[in-house]
């Protein structure tokens, strides 16, 4: 599953000359993959992108950031979201597994 973290820190926790960014993650947690990782610097917040196989990998991940900074983190996806039925009892009928008689 991929999850987009925003690490936020103030300028007096700031890695900057103190191992930096990276810092603030562990990038050898097993089950975990860094996918992308940007900065608004002198905003001093760190986006990731990172690829999880379960919350419990991704908070060791972010452990080494915990007492520096905040992480909000929300599950996101590469996929589109698949298209609606056009009526609710075609909701209720797929939920259910009824075939709506319609060939």
């Amino acid at each position: 599953m991929l999850f987009h973290v925003e690490q936020v820190h103030k300028p007096e926790h700031c890695p900057y000359g103190h191992g930096g960014s990276t810092s603030l993650h562990d990038a050898t947690v097993a089950g975990v993959r860094l996918v992308a990782m940007y900065g608004s610097f002198m905003e001093h917040v760190i986006y990731l992108i990172v690829e999880a196989s379960d919350v419990n990998s991704l908070n060791l991940f972010l452990l080494p950031g915990m007492k520096t900074c905040t992480a909000k983190i929300t599950p996101v996806s590469d996929h589109p979201l698949p298209i609606q039925p056009s009526s609710p009892v075609a909701v209720e009928g797929a939920r259910l597994g009824i075939d709506s008689g319609s060939d």
